[in-house]
């Protein structure tokens, strides 16, 4: 089977000559891994503890979003590294949770995401949003990728497997751990409440191909594949998940999250009472004996989102943009919400991590 492209391996050879020197930084590169299941390669991005050298660049920088500097293609420190999964928001992109990973490369782990096609931004479709298959096969591939390539295997520690999932992505690294959803339940919460998000989604009859919008037919949640949408997507090489504002959230089958034997923690953006029903994750918390459920005060959805640039604003109104995704309705900046954020999800994996023997 076919790993990884030609460029990651022939990169990696020089790329991992410092092992064993001391972390000055955070690495970042890009690597395609192919998938069988899609049969096409896969866009991915490690953040990674560095040692001096390699191309300062911003990850995630664009007209709306302020990047997070990493050093391209720096050589890998050596060591036993846990390994962070990442799975990306509907419509968005792994890069734009390069703020969040670059904090965990810094904190001493590897850090690795792919770009999830049919829900990546430029190229997402209310038909393929509800396909949580197909992100954690993408998840369990790239870990798959990286752990059988034999000069970064050497900087990863296996029995230190952890996931990261904001928005659908939180659904996502839930059902790699072996949570399952049950679409009755899904479709029900769309017919009460269609005024979430996601509902406005699935009805809306827009879509995005090739960075073009496009006119789609309104997407019926009853059209899903039960059997695909309800089946067990588990990753037994999984020990611990944070899952931050999943999707979902009324639609999981709390006795499978009870058979979980990973930690799950949840991070809701907000407190309790202002969280949306569409993530709000207490039931979901208090169904299990083995994790636990953070709020962030004075954060809203959107705050997971990188640091907007100065007159982003301005510009999302010109371009028609409707989501707020440059508004906290808070009394604290982006940068200090992200602060906090950082923290949390870093003591949370170090803290689950810690009880691995």
């Amino acid at each position: 089977m076919r790993l990884l492209s030609l460029v990651f391996s022939l990169a990696l050879t020089t790329t991992l000559s410092a092992a064993g020197a001391t972390p000055e930084g955070v690495g970042f590169k890009e690597i395609r891994i192919h998938s069988e299941a899609r049969n096409k390669d896969l866009a991915v991005f490690v953040w990674y503890p560095a040692v001096a050298g390699g191309e300062a660049v911003p990850v995630g920088e664009d007209r709306i979003f302020e990047g997070t500097p990493a050093f391209a293609d720096a050589p890998v420190a050596g060591g036993d590294h846990p390994i962070i999964l990442l799975s990306h928001g509907s419509g968005a992109t792994v890069q734009k949770m390069a703020w969040i990973a670059t904090a965990l490369a810094d904190a001493g782990f590897v850090v690795a995401g792919p770009n999830h096609p049919g829900t990546t931004s430029g190229d997402s479709t209310p038909e393929d949003t509800p396909k949580l298959w197909e992100r954690t096969d993408d998840l369990s591939t790239v870990l798959s990728a990286l752990l059988a390539e034999p000069k970064f295997r050497s900087v990863i520690d296996p029995d230190k497997i952890g996931a990261l999932g904001f928005s659908l992505g939180g659904a996502a690294v839930l059902q790699l751990a072996g949570a399952r959803a049950r679409l009755d339940d899904y479709v029900r919460y769309c017919d009460t409440y269609p005024d979430m998000p996601d509902c406005r989604w699935f009805a809306g009859g827009r879509a995005y191909v090739d960075q073009t919008e496009v006119q789609v037919e309104a997407y019926d949640l009853r059209n899903v594949d039960q059997a695909r949408f309800e089946q067990s997507n588990l990753d037994t090489r999984l020990q611990t998940v944070v899952a931050v504002d999943p999707a979902l959230a009324t639609a999981f089958d709390l006795e499978s999250l009870e058979e979980v034997r990973s930690a799950l923690h949840f991070v809701n953006l907000g407190a309790h009472e202002t969280v949306p029903i569409a993530v709000r994750s207490d039931t979901l918390a208090s169904s299990i004996s083995h994790g636990s459920l953070t709020n962030i005060e004075n954060a809203v959805h959107f705050s997971f989102l990188p640091v907007c640039r100065q007159g982003a604003k301005a510009f999302m109104k010109a371009i028609g943009e409707a989501d707020p995704l440059c508004s906290d309705e808070g009394s604290r900046s982006r940068a200090a919400l992200h602060e906090e954020l950082e923290q949390t999800i870093v003591d949370l994996f170090r803290s689950s991590f810690s009880k691995v023997k």
